[in-house]
């Protein structure tokens, strides 16, 4: 099976794509495309599968670079592949031939590119990190790289999307406490349970900073459970774990 790979006009001709489940060498819960060895999938599938994804980001597997992700809003400039693997959320380099990834199973996977600059970016953005800044802090990590705000292009791939995100009122508290402009992100639910909007959120903080262009590819990931993996479907299921899924971006 050849592997599912959502791409964007806005970050074209950079090379780049959102990986879906299809195509991978792992099995059970974690059939198809698992690229996070912190997952208790077995270490050859998911070395397999990432293998295949840096195939098919025409790098070598080593040169297909992540962090390791910790819900914050760090960034790291990476500029040599073999550099060990900070905790971090976010990436920036204007090296070429370094595929910039993040993993994520209903957070935002966030890339980036300012093309003529030559500067590329990728986040992971579940709420903790979007609330912290974190997409705030990646572009601000390109521009000092020489990137120009105004050039800079965002997409936010597959994502929880609002109707399968429900919250309690202390979940809203958090982003009001922060952001008096999150109400908006949050719909009325079943008694007093409420419907986040992650990826309004992030494009709401992406356009915030001022960038030339940020979009969501419109992929909800707990809905499409053949296609995408899903952290809280996976725990509404009972399963014993979840397969992470990848996106990457290089120049």
């Amino acid at each position: 099976m050849s592997l599912d790979i959502i791409t964007a006009p806005a970050l074209a001709p950079l090379q780049h794509g959102f990986f879906g489940r299809a195509g991978g060498a792992s099995s059970g819960v974690f059939a198809g495309l698992n690229c996070g060895h912190g997952s208790s999938d077995q270490h050859e599938a998911v070395t397999i599968n990432r293998t295949r994804v840096a195939h098919a980001m025409n790098v070598v597997p080593d040169a297909l670079i992540g962090v390791h992700q910790i819900h914050s809003p760090d960034v790291v400039t990476v500029s040599d592949p073999t550099a060990p693997r900070p905790k971090a959320d976010a990436m920036v380099t204007a090296t070429p031939g370094i595929a910039l990834s993040v993993l994520t199973a209903d957070c935002q996977p966030v890339l980036f590119a300012d093309r003529e600059n030559g500067v590329i970016g990728a986040a992971h953005a579940g709420w903790k990190g979007a609330l912290s800044g974190v997409l705030e802090a990646t572009v601000d990590a390109m521009c000092a790289l020489g990137a120009q705000c105004d050039r800079i292009r965002a997409v936010i791939g597959p994502t929880i999307s609002q109707r399968a995100y429900e919250v309690g009122p202390e979940f809203q508290d958090a982003f009001l406490a922060e952001d008096d402009g999150a109400a908006r992100f949050f719909a009325q639910g079943n008694g007093d349970r409420l419907l986040f909007d992650l990826p309004g959120f992030g494009l709401y903080r992406l356009r915030g900073a001022g960038i030339g262009q940020a979009e969501w590819t419109r992929h909800c990931t707990y809905s499409d459970p053949t296609r995408f993996f899903s952290y809280r479907r996976s725990t509404h299921n009972r399963e014993v774990d979840y397969g992470r899924l990848i996106a990457a971006i290089r120049l």
